[in-house]
Order: structure tokens, then C-alpha cells, then sequence
């Protein structure tokens, strides 16, 4: 790779430039972002050598790769822009949480070959350049969709640099990954930040919230403070499967609160005692997958 170009320069985006800077010595990373701020602190921290406006896509024509990391409706109006401008050589890849729109969108262009779907189970609550991390994506799962659409020297290339980032490469259909994705993450999001606003609502002192709440407060609420502006778009784009997974989360909720009505501690504790089996998966996931 000698030149690298990444729309959104956030936690993803810099945490990617990062990991590129890393693997090539003497790649050329090119910054873009409707951010002046956003660019400004990229260029302070040095993992840009240039930025600008999104509107300035034509900076891209060159580039051996061109990585989008923004919102995933941000995504759907960029991607054919990207590929209508970049060289025959250029592989674009996306990081969108959502799939199965993006997919739709790209697949009638006349440079689908060149475009790569990616999704990086990576990520913190935090966001912008300064929360970029070095190995962010180390031992990390890059789940690839419609990997046969992809030119097979572009593909190849992009196998490359993700295994260079000490990724863990899985397969996956759009469709199943946004379906998987709305019970596995987009609903745990929803959860985070609707516990936080009902907190807020029964306990409008933040001197209380802040000295009786603990841990486990802390870290169920923790994705509360995940970018509205990454997270509003992806619930949207992925609502079909985000309602069906808040439906049965509600019913669930609706006999947790009957039964305690009720007073129902034998169903209430063999409920919890059920449940308690995950803790069997949780307890296999890798301590640094469990940022997302």
C-alpha cells in the first residue's frame, strides 16, 4: 500500500490510519472529513499527511485503498461517488455496522469489483480522532459480506491487510449479519441508553446518580455515551430487525414486571438462575472483544 485514503476520522477511521501506518512504511494517508476540527486534530496527531472536505473526493483518485468510516447512511450516499472517481486499482471498503442496505445500494455500479463490505467487531463508547487507539482492531473479528463479488486481486489485497492487523476474518450473508447484529449489539446500544435517560428521569440529581451508583450501573450504561450521530442511522437502516429484537425484549420485561407484581420470587429467581447460563458464552469471548 503507498496511498491510503479514510473518509471519517474518528475512533474507526484513526484507529484504521493507525494500523496503516503501522504495516506500511512510507504509506501516504489522506484524511477527509466535514470536520475542520476533526482534520485539525488528525493532523496534530500525526496519523494523517493531508485532510480535507468530503466534498474534495477527487483526492481519492489515486489511492490504493479507501476505507469509509461514517455513518452508515453517509456511507450509502458516498459509496458510489467513491468508486465513480477512484483508478481502476482501488479497492473501497466500508465500516458500516449495517450491511444490507449498503450492499443494495453498490450493487448495480460498474465498479462493484472494486468495493469490499466490511463490518470490524471493534469499538469504544468514545468518539472522534482523539479516541483512536493503535491496535483497536488486534484479535478482532472483521466480519466480510459478499466477499465473491469483490475482484479477486482486490480481495486478495484487502486479506492482507486486515491479517496484517492481526484480524480474525468470518463470512457472513448481509441479510444474517444485520439480523445477528440487531440482537447482538443494536439492541444491548438501545438498552444502554434508555436505562440512562429512565435514571435520569426517577433521579434528576446527578450528585446522587454519581455517589450511589456502582459498577454495575456503570458498565450496563457505559454505550450510553456512544455517538448518537454513529448510532441513530444504524437502529433506522436496520429497524425491521432492531423492532422485532425490541418487541421481545419488551414482552420479556412486561413478565419480569407481572411476576414481580405478583410476587412471584420462585419464577423470578428460576428466571435469573435460566438466564445465568450465558454467563458460558460471555466467559469464552476474548477479554478485548468485549469493547464493542
Amino acid at each position: 500500500m503507498r496511498k491510503v485514503g479514510v473518509i471519517g476520522l474518528g475512533l474507526i477511521g484513526g484507529s484504521f490510519a493507525i494500523s496503516m501506518r503501522e504495516q506500511y512504511e512510507g504509506v501516504e494517508l489522506i484524511g477527509l472529513d466535514v470536520s475542520e476540527s476533526h482534520r485539525n486534530q488528525a493532523l496534530d496527531l500525526g496519523w494523517i499527511d493531508a485532510a480535507y472536505d468530503v466534498k474534495e473526493l477527487n483526492m481519492l483518485k489515486t489511492c490504493d485503498m479507501v476505507f469509509l468510516a461514517v455513518p452508515v447512511t453517509v456511507i450509502c450516499e458516498l459509496i458510489g461517488k467513491v468508486l465513480d472517481i477512484v483508478d481502476d486499482h482501488t479497492l473501497v471498503v466500508d465500516a458500516g455496522s449495517t450491511k444490507q442496505e449498503i450492499c443494495r445500494v453498490v450493487k448495480d455500479h460498474p465498479k462493484r469489483a472494486q468495493f469490499l463490505a466490511c463490518h470490524p467487531i471493534a469499538g469504544t463508547e468514545f468518539s472522534g480522532p482523539k479516541a483512536a487507539i493503535k491496535e483497536l482492531f488486534a484479535q478482532k473479528i472483521q466480519i466480510l459480506c459478499e466477499f465473491d463479488k469483490t475482484r479477486a486481486d482486490l480481495a486478495h489485497n484487502a486479506l492482507a491487510v486486515f491479517e496484517g492487523m492481526q484480524m480474525e476474518i468470518r463470512y457472513m450473508d448481509p441479510v444474517m449479519h444485520d439480523k445477528h447484529l440487531a440482537y447482538v449489539s443494536h439492541l444491548s446500544h438501545i438498552s444502554s441508553f434508555m436505562l440512562g435517560k429512565t435514571v435520569m428521569q426517577l433521579e434528576p440529581d446527578e450528585k446522587n446518580i454519581f455517589d450511589m451508583a456502582g459498577s454495575g450501573f456503570e458498565s450496563t450504561v457505559r454505550l450510553a455515551k456512544s455517538s448518537p450521530e454513529m448510532w441513530a442511522p444504524i437502529f433506522v437502516q436496520n429497524k425491521e430487525n432492531v423492532i422485532d429484537s425490541l418487541e421481545r425484549y419488551i414482552d420479556n420485561l412486561q413478565q419480569f414486571k407481572e411476576n414481580l407484581i405478583e410476587e412471584n420470587e420462585a419464577f423470578i429467581r428460576a428466571e435469573m438462575k435460566d438466564i445465568n447460563s450465558i454467563k458460558s458464552i460471555l466467559n469464552r469471548i476474548p477479554t478485548n472483544n468485549k469493547s464493542q
